[in-house]
């Protein structure tokens, strides 16, 4: 792990979390240095990281223009929001249906699909009352997605960090164990922000850090170090 060198320097491993920010940091045009935390071999652990983030999880984000240090990507969402004037809206209403799509991602859809990818695809054994427990919530939390998405393109009207924080959680169905057959609306957002350029750069720059093909190898190695 490299110490901050710029304005905005972002650490962080194309994980669905860190992803979401990623995405942001494209869409925005926010000059950034991107800094890689292996966290397959624990790099998340190291002290200068720990600093940045107590809590030892990515992402993270430095702004040492403002003195500014931030973990949780949720909030880093918000911060750079509000630095940029960008995919929040300003007026009480819009910023409030945003805000609590952000954090229904970051309360349930998040740790609860990441329970789903860890018992269907990690465990050391096939639990089947986990796997029931979070298949069942899983889809609930798809079902409520589909009917917000039904009668407008974007989770919070317009796009937004509400878009960019669930995105890279639902890219994900298949090692949910979903279909997106029964959510129409689900798969057509799906398709239309994984359009986006932006979007399209951010992965394209994950897949540099860390290839496709090592995922499930990394994913392995990153529950034996927890």
């Amino acid at each position: 792990m490299t110490t901050p060198s710029s304005a905005l320097d972002y650490f962080y491993w194309p994980t669905p979390n860190g992803q979401k920010v990623a995405i942001f940091l494209e869409e925005s045009g926010l000059p950034f240095t991107a800094h890689p935390v292996n966290i397959s071999k624990g790099e998340q652990f190291a002290a200068e990281f720990t600093r940045i983030s107590p809590n030892q999880r990515i992402p993270a984000l430095v702004d040492s223009e403002a003195g500014v240090s931030i973990f949780e990507s949720g909030a880093i969402l918000l911060y750079l929001a509000q630095r940029s004037g960008q995919f929040l809206p300003t007026d009480v209403h819009g910023s409030t249906e945003v805000l609590q799509w952000l954090f229904w991602q970051a309360a349930n859809l998040g740790p609860i699909l990441g329970q789903t990818v860890y018992f269907l695809n990690y465990a050391p054994e096939h639990l089947p009352a986990p796997v029931a427990r979070f298949r069942k919530e899983t889809v609930r939390l798809y079902t409520v997605l589909e009917h917000q998405l039904a009668e407008r393109d974007f989770v919070a009207g317009t796009y937004s960090i509400a878009d960019m924080a669930i995105y890279p959680w639902v890219l994900q169905y298949d090692k949910q164990g979903m279909t997106l057959d029964d959510f129409p609306n689900v798969a057509a957002w799906l398709m239309k922000i994984g359009e986006r350029s932006a979007v399209i750069r951010a992965y394209e720059k994950g897949e540099q850090i860390r290839p496709s093909g090592q995922t499930d190898a990394d994913r392995t190695n990153l529950y034996k170090l927890e």
